[in-house]
């Protein structure tokens, strides 16, 4: 049971790291790039656009969050 618990915590740590909003807009932008792609909605050259754009969004996001705190 330890083996799984540990393997769990790597992947966690690997994945999510420090913060787990720029883990979740990384996710969040990769979900609807897959969804304009499997409806085809833009050409291939777009959609490495909006998917790169997306993430930078997130990660921008995530940041003016974490530093408007008081």
């Amino acid at each position: 049971m330890a083996f799984v618990r540990g393997f769990g915590r790597f992947w966690y740590d690997f994945i999510v790291g420090d913060d787990w909003k720029i883990a979740a807009g990384v996710v969040a932008a990769l979900g609807i790039t897959a969804v304009l792609v499997a409806n085809e909605a833009f050409g291939d050259s777009a959609l490495i656009v909006i998917g790169a754009a997306g993430i930078v969004a997130g990660f921008v996001t995530s940041l003016v969050v974490d530093v408007r705190r008081p």
